[in-house]
C-alpha cells in the first residue's frame, strides 16, 4: 500500500457543528426531538445541503428523501465512496445518535477542502431518510428503499399515529427528489455512529471495528377485552386488556432473559380509553426481539408466540399479533473493516471489534454495497435518551477514523 497520508480533522469545529444542529428541534432537557420530515428536519435537511453546497459538493436527493452530497475525485470513471448515518431522531433523542454519523463525515470532507486533497474515487456523505422509525415504522426504511426490501410505495404509504404518511410529508417540506431511489450509486459505505451500549466505556477503548449487526424482528399486539364500570364490575367478572398486555410484556422479557444475548423489548403501549374509572377494553403494543444468529432470533418468536395464548385465554380476552418488520443479521465486508483497523491504528486509538445491537441503515445498504461501521463510546451506554452525551475528543476519534479508513480505501484504487 502507498504512503499514508496525515490529515487531521478539527474536532472542535465538529462539536460546534454538532451543537448547532442539536438547536434543530431541540428540548428542554438537552436532547433533540426531530422527527422525520418534520419542520424540524427540513431546517437541518436545508442547513446540510448549504454546507455541502459551500464545499464545492453536489447535492441530490432521491425519491424517498435521501440526501447524497459528492465531491469529485481524479476518477472521473469511478463510483463514489460513500460515509453517511441519518439526521432524524427519537421523539426524545440525545445530539449524537445518527447525527455524529453525517456530521462526522462532513468534518471529514472539510479536511479534504481545506487542505486541497483530492482523492481518487469521489468522496460522498448520504442522510438517510427514516432511520429511526419512530414515526413512520418500520426503521431504516429509506436505505430500505435503495437496497431494495421495501418498495417505494410501501415507504409512501406508511402512517404515523395521526394518519400522516410518509409521502405527503416528503411532498411538503420539498424533499420528494426526483432520481429514483437506489440510482445513485457508490462503491462502498462507512457509517459512524455512537456505540448505544456500554461496552467501549467499560473496556476503555476509544473505537469500535464493527463485524456486523444482530438480526432484529418487529411485532405489533393488539389486545380486545371489554370495556366497563371500574366499580359496578366484580374482579372476577372483567376482561381486562390492560391486565392481559401487563402479563405477555413479562413473558416477552423473560423470552429475552432465556437467550441471552438475546433482547426482546416492550416500547410503545397505547391503552384504550386510558380512563380512571375504566376497566381497559383495547390495548395495543409492539414487541422488539433481537439476536447476533437468526437461528436463535427463530426460538425467540417462536417461545413469544407460544405465551401469548395461554395469557389470553386466562385473562378471558382476545389478542392479534403480526409481524411488521425483519431484518436479518449482517456481516459486515472484511476489506473495509481492515480499512477501519488500519485507521484507528494510525490514529494511535485502543481499539476492539464487536457487532451492533442496534439496526443502522449500514445494514440493509450491505445488501448492495461493501459496507462497515464505525463506533466510538456513549457515557453509560445510554443513547434514544435526551441524557445522551459523547465527549468532543470521543466524537474527534470517530471523525479522524473514519476518515483515515476511507482514504486506506481509496488509496487501493489508484
Amino acid at each position: 500500500m502507498t504512503s499514508k497520508t496525515n490529515l487531521t480533522i478539527n474536532p472542535q469545529r465538529l462539536w460546534d457543528t454538532l451543537m448547532e444542529t442539536a438547536k434543530f428541534g431541540g428540548t428542554p432537557k438537552g436532547g433533540i426531538k426531530r422527527l422525520t420530515v418534520s419542520d424540524e428536519d427540513k431546517r437541518v435537511r436545508d442547513w446540510f445541503k448549504a454546507e455541502c453546497v459551500k464545499l464545492g459538493c453536489t447535492v441530490e436527493v432521491d425519491e424517498v428523501g435521501n440526501m447524497f452530497a459528492t465531491r469529485p475525485g481524479k476518477r472521473k470513471d469511478m463510483a463514489p465512496i460513500a460515509m453517511g448515518s441519518h439526521l432524524d431522531t427519537q421523539p426524545t433523542g440525545g445530539k449524537f445518535d445518527g447525527v455524529l454519523g453525517v456530521l462526522g463525515a462532513l468534518e471529514a470532507m472539510r479536511t479534504l477542502v481545506d487542505m486541497g486533497y483530492e482523492t481518487n474515487a469521489p468522496i460522498m456523505i448520504a442522510n438517510w431518510t427514516n432511520e429511526e422509525g419512530s414515526r413512520f415504522a418500520p426503521a431504516m426504511l429509506c436505505s430500505g428503499v435503495y437496497a431494495g426490501v421495501f418498495t417505494t410505495e410501501f415507504a409512501y404509504s406508511r402512517e404515523d399515529r395521526q394518519g400522516i404518511t410518509l409521502g405527503a410529508e416528503l411532498e411538503r417540506i420539498g424533499y420528494k427528489g426526483k432520481h429514483k431511489a437506489g440510482s445513485i450509486k457508490f462503491q462502498a459505505m462507512f457509517e459512524l455512529h455512537i456505540e448505544q451500549g456500554p461496552i467501549l466505556e467499560a473496556e476503555n477503548k476509544m473505537v469500535g471495528v464493527v463485524t456486523g449487526v444482530q438480526g432484529m424482528r418487529w411485532y405489533e399486539v393488539t389486545v380486545t377485552g371489554q370495556e366497563s364500570h371500574t366499580g359496578a364490575t366484580p374482579m372476577g367478572l372483567r376482561k381486562n386488556a390492560l391486565l392481559a398486555a401487563a402479563r405477555m410484556i413479562e413473558a416477552i422479557h423473560q423470552v429475552g432473559m432465556g437467550h441471552l444475548p438475546g433482547v426482546a423489548s416492550v416500547g410503545l403501549i397505547e391503552n384504550r380509553p386510558n380512563s380512571r374509572n375504566v376497566v381497559p377494553g383495547e390495548v395495543f403494543f409492539t414487541v422488539d426481539l433481537r439476536h447476533p444468529d437468526d437461528k436463535v432470533l427463530d426460538k425467540m418468536e417462536v417461545a413469544f408466540r407460544a405465551a401469548l395464548p395461554k395469557i389470553a385465554e386466562d385473562t378471558g380476552v382476545s389478542f392479534e399479533e403480526k409481524c411488521i418488520w425483519t431484518s436479518p443479521a449482517v456481516k459486515f465486508a472484511a476489506p473495509l473493516i481492515e480499512c477501519v483497523r488500519n485507521g484507528a491504528s494510525q490514529a494511535g486509538y485502543t481499539m476492539r471489534e464487536m457487532a451492533s445491537g442496534a439496526g443502522h441503515d449500514a445494514a440493509y445498504i450491505a445488501r448492495v454495497a461493501p459496507t462497515t461501521m464505525i463506533f466510538v463510546p456513549c457515557l453509560g451506554g445510554i443513547s434514544h435518551n435526551e441524557a445522551e452525551s459523547t465527549t468532543l475528543e470521543e466524537c474527534g476519534a470517530g471523525s479522524q477514523v473514519l476518515l483515515n479508513a476511507v482514504l486506506d480505501y481509496d488509496r487501493t484504487l489508484a
